[in-house]
């Protein structure tokens, strides 16, 4: 199972990662018919290792630049998200196989009792 992109865009610093992105380019794009200049909406990841889990940290880097009629305006915003990496590198917010947690009946399980 490959990481959903639209899913992976959302879960990106609890969806502000993608209202940011929309604004970015909403006004890029705005700026470009106004002006008759070339504008630029660019993301970068750069992923790392959280310990020795099966997590990454996600940096997420987004920075645009949008004409003005003298010259151009530029912005860049960076945060991080972590998330599990499943099976063949899936990314997501939940890990693919939780623990069992409760026991048929209900009760909390304790460790090593299913």
């Amino acid at each position: 199972m490959s990481t959903d992109i639209p899913i992976f865009i959302s879960e990106l610093d609890a969806g502000v990662f993608e209202q940011k992105l929309a604004v970015a380019l909403a006004e890029v794009s705005a700026a470009v018919i106004d002006h008759d200049k070339k504008g630029s909406v660019n993301i970068t990841f750069d992923l790392s290792r959280i310990s020795n889990s099966h997590q990454v940290a996600i940096k997420h880097k987004l920075t645009f630049s949008k004409p003005t009629s003298k010259g151009k305006v530029s912005e860049e915003n960076t945060t991080e998200t972590p998330m599990y990496v499943g099976t063949k590198g899936y990314l997501s917010m939940f890990p693919e196989n939780q623990s069992q947690f409760f026991t048929k009946s209900g009760d909390v399980t304790k460790e090593g009792q299913s």
